[in-house]
């Protein structure tokens, strides 16, 4: 709920944000109830405090503010409303207690606030007139001058407040060194994580299990509706044979696209590399000589992809270092471009240095820039203009297809599939979600099957491979499942129900044996599991499949060499052993010393002052000046 506060940024999020760094926390979400001449039913009171009203209208008004162009999920509404009745509530309370402690927001307090916050509504201190004033008020806060006003003095009378409870509040130079210890100490473990999936598979299952399990559980194992479907498919592979191209289409088609047939300069290369990122200068100079040692080998006849695979670095070393495809300019850095563009296939290049390294350059093949030939591409076209001359043929019969079924009525698939030459098949019986193998993944073809009556034949669907019309065989209605239909789904259920009874068994084995004795790792083995060893972590770090460390509940406090009992994770359960701790370097404490006592000294005003919050709240409840409707508090939440 107050990450929901804290998110809204319109309506009257808009004053919160602006007036926040100057009003303190907390008073700025509450707006008073108006307390107009209209008529109130003791049914529409929530609340009351002293001598004022909360309404349920009072708090819809207050929701509305702060929910304005905000889309609220719809459950968080009723939350959302018993935090506003309480904001509500403590406001009017705050305004009796200044009363009786003689508390007031003087009019001068008020005005050199809105003079801080409106410096537009003031030439100098001379006020620029009430129609300037509320023309900003509007502009920036969205709201009118009499409710802007009561903010105002509202967050200024709590400021007050805050000022009285926590102007006694220190930090000790205690609660700063055990603020320093509990966030800087840090501990390291061993531990074996113990999940229910690494159990399920070994959990024996008998006939008798599953049938009592069955029986116990059968209400949930319902067989769905499922669906047999005939269909018919127009398939572009195979409309592709009865496509004729000629050569002066394929030529025609060659010439449109000339510039699809242009190739650029481009080597195909093999390189080994010596990384140099990182190294000193004295370190480069030892890599530079190794790199020419490996140089003269290579241009003396040694085999450059043995070379390669024993001295490179680079993720080609185990291809030979062969960079696959032909490198074009502009693709590799620039001293590499051109060194590999200079030489001739064949060749191999001197040290080229680079921000990697040191490179040495093998150029395989090169090819010059070009515009390929019609020969060379004339299969390529020919199978373009095949697909699409299939593709066409396709829609044309489709069309026919779709018109004939509209004309019909009621036509049948096989019918079609004879007429037009479809090649039928006919599906497994089907369950929503359900793909036919054949025909793959399609929203169309869900949907079409499971809106059909049998016997129906559908449009055509088109499909990346063609189209296809469906039609309904038969329907299997939906039916409480007998133990052979569902007996795959209550194996798996079983065995997850029996996995997560174990696995807490086993955790527990696990740390009974280390506490006795045994190495952790060793008895992690005996269950064909595997310890693990943490780095050394703080409170305020993860581990990995354990999560956050506060988890491991009781890590800072166990003993080095001892073995903490089994930890419930959620679902998983984890059995640690503590291998150190690492105290905080006390000369941190001083770096961190101005900023531990802000966080402590925060801390603890915001503690004062909630405390005084709930504090108030029940003395005025207990004096009968705060009285709560419950009832009606129960029609506030059916209502919204």
């Amino acid at each position: 709920m107050a990450q929901w506060y804290k998110s809204n940024k319109l309506g009257v999020r808009i004053v919160l944000g602006v007036i926040v760094g100057f009003l303190g926390i907390g008073m700025l979400l509450y707006l008073v109830p108006g307390q107009g001449g209209t008529q109130i039913s003791s049914t529409d009171v929530v609340a009351q405090v002293g001598d004022t009203s909360i309404t349920l209208a009072d708090v819809r008004k207050q929701m509305d503010r702060l929910t304005r162009g905000s889309n609220v999920p719809q459950q968080m509404l009723p939350s959302l409303a018993q935090q506003t009745v309480k904001d509500l509530i403590f406001t009017h309370a705050l305004d009796l207690e200044a009363q009786r402690l003689g508390i007031r927001v003087t009019d001068e307090e008020r005005r050199d606030r809105i003079l801080l916050l409106l410096p537009d509504a003031f030439q100098g201190d001379t006020f620029e007139g009430m129609d300037r004033y509320a023309a900003e008020v509007e502009q920036r806060f969205q709201m009118q001058v009499p409710e802007f006003e009561e903010l105002i003095r509202q967050g200024l009378l709590e400021e007050k407040f805050q000022q009285l409870v926590t102007d006694g509040v220190g930090v000790t130079p205690d609660e700063e060194q055990e603020y320093f210890r509990y966030h800087n100490e840090k501990v390291q473990v061993d531990y074996v994580l113990v999940k229910p999936e690494d159990l399920a598979s070994k959990v024996d299952a008998t006939d008798a299990d599953l049938a009592a399990y069955f029986e116990k559980n059968k209400a949930k194992y319902t067989v769905p509706e499922k669906r047999v479907v005939q269909y018919g498919r127009l398939d572009f592979a195979a409309l592709r044979q009865r496509v004729q191209v000629t050569e002066d289409q394929e030529r025609a088609d060659y010439n449109a696209h000339i510039d699809l047939y242009r190739v650029d300069d481009c080597v195909h290369v093999a390189h080994i590399l010596f990384k140099t990122v990182g190294k000193t200068d004295a370190e480069v100079e030892e890599i530079r000589k190794k790199a020419e040692d490996v140089l003269q080998k290579a241009k003396h006849g040694a085999d450059f992809a043995a070379l390669a695979k024993q001295y490179s670095e680079d993720t080609t070393k185990d291809n030979g270092g062969e960079i696959p495809g032909c490198v074009e300019r502009g693709q590799t850095v620039p001293e590499f471009e051109q060194a590999a563009f200079s030489l001739s296939p064949g060749s191999i290049s001197n040290l080229v240095k680079t921000q990697y390294g040191f490179h040495i350059i093998h150029v395989l093949s090169r090819q010059v820039a070009r515009t390929k030939t019609f020969d060379e591409v004339r299969p390529e076209i020919q199978a373009n203009l095949q697909q699409q001359g299939a593709e066409q043929l396709a829609d044309t019969i489709a069309n026919q297809i779709a018109e004939e079924i509209r004309r019909s009525g009621r036509t049948s698939i096989q019918n079609l599939a004879s007429k037009y030459g479809l090649q039928l098949g006919q599906s497994q019986p089907l369950a929503e979600g359900d793909v036919i193998p054949e025909l793959g993944p399609s929203p169309e073809i869900q949907e079409s099957v499971f809106r059909q009556q049998a016997g129906e034949v559908s449009e055509p669907i088109r499909l990346e491979s063609g189209y296809v019309i469906l039609s309904v065989k038969e329907i299997q209605p939906a039916h409480p499942g007998t133990l052979q239909e569902v007996r795959d789904s209550v194996l798996s259920d079983f065995r997850q129900e029996k996995s997560v009874e174990l696995v807490q068994e086993r955790a527990a084995e696990i740390a009974r044996r280390a506490k006795a004795g045994e190495k952790l790792d060793a008895v992690a083995k005996s269950f064909d599991l595997q310890s693990k060893t943490s780095q050394a972590v703080s409170r305020a770090d993860t581990i990995p499949d354990v999560g956050s460390v506060p988890k491991l509940t009781g890590a800072f406090s166990t003993p080095v060499g001892q073995v903490a009992d089994a930890v419930f994770l959620g679902s998983n359960w984890v059995v640690f052993q503590v291998l150190g701790h690492e105290n905080p370097d006390p000369a941190e404490f001083d770096k961190q010393k101005q900023s531990i006592e802000q966080d402590l000294l925060q801390a603890k005003r915001q503690a004062a002052y909630e405390a005084f919050r709930d504090s108030l709240e029940k003395s005025l409840e207990g004096e009968g000046k705060v009285k709560l409707y419950p009832d009606n508090l129960k029609r506030l939440n059916s209502a919204i």
